[in-house]
């Protein structure tokens, strides 16, 4: 089977990561999966923010943490992806609905009302000042949209163990991923990690160490990989059976799989 096609922080390779604009492209382009980060705001309000600080992404040297949604809904998410967008006839113009900050409800109220099964995969940021507030927050929303059981399209993916066990206690049926930084991780990992736990590792470590792969398949694990950019780390991808990548570059890859075949992997 080919892997599912995830795309992460959206189809954030031409677009700004993490807006609803990038997402809204990733479903255009047919990605099957969406990824993004959380982080809490402030007052509480799950957002899809990558970095503790808005520096790279909205020319702010605030924290997400020490900033309401208000102010954060004030700040231009969309211009460093387009430092030129003056000077381009072809650049999207600015659209505050799609290209300021985007709360996590939001995001899952994009995907339950899409017209096709679409699977959102959602990194919990560790360390962050509110602790297990974020998963609490998280299982809260989940509940609310019915989806903290087992047919849930959402998965909860974390760096941290602490917060996936978190997880796991607080919404039972929902799949969980142990993402893996480093390859030497997963000799302590393997022996922790649930029996039905999705292990996510980077394109790099698959890369730099062959046998990691084949290593957490044979431990019983299904693998979704990050982030995959180039032919070249899909075919990798998919020798190892991967069962879905997470990549900037939804519509290239889709393209790629339809290029291999319905048989691909």
């Amino acid at each position: 089977m080919r892997p599912q096609v995830v795309a992460h922080r959206g189809a954030s390779h031409e677009n700004a990561e993490h807006t609803l604009r990038a997402y809204l492209a990733a479903l255009d382009a047919g990605a099957e999966g969406l990824e993004c980060d959380v982080r809490l705001t402030a007052d509480g309000h799950l957002v899809c923010v990558h970095d503790r600080d808005l520096r790279r992404t909205a020319y702010s040297r605030s924290l997400v943490s020490e900033t309401d949604l208000a102010d954060l809904a004030d700040l231009d998410f969309h211009s460093w992806k387009h430092p030129w967008a003056d000077l381009d006839d072809e650049a999207p113009d600015p659209d505050e609905r799609l290209d300021r900050v985007l709360t996590l409800r939001a995001l899952l109220e994009t995907v339950a009302d899409y017209d096709r099964r679409v699977e959102l995969a959602i990194e919990t940021k560790h360390p962050t000042r509110y602790g297990g507030l974020v998963e609490r927050r998280l299982a809260e929303l989940l509940r609310q949209f019915g989806w903290d059981r087992a047919d849930s399209p959402v998965r909860v993916m974390s760096f941290s163990y602490t917060a996936l066990q978190r997880m796991e206690r607080l919404a039972r049926g929902v799949p969980l991923v142990m993402l893996v930084e480093h390859a030497r991780s997963w000799t302590l990992l393997r022996r922790v990690v649930g029996a039905d736990w999705i292990v996510g590792p980077g394109i790099a470590e698959l890369t730099e160490h062959p046998r990691l792969g084949r290593r957490i398949a044979d431990a019983g694990h299904d693998l979704h990989v990050w982030t995959v950019n180039t032919e070249a780390e899909l075919d990798l991808c998919l020798e190892l059976g991967v069962k879905a990548v997470i990549t900037d570059r939804p519509a290239y890859l889709l393209d790629l799989l339809d290029q291999r075949g319905p048989a691909a992997g």
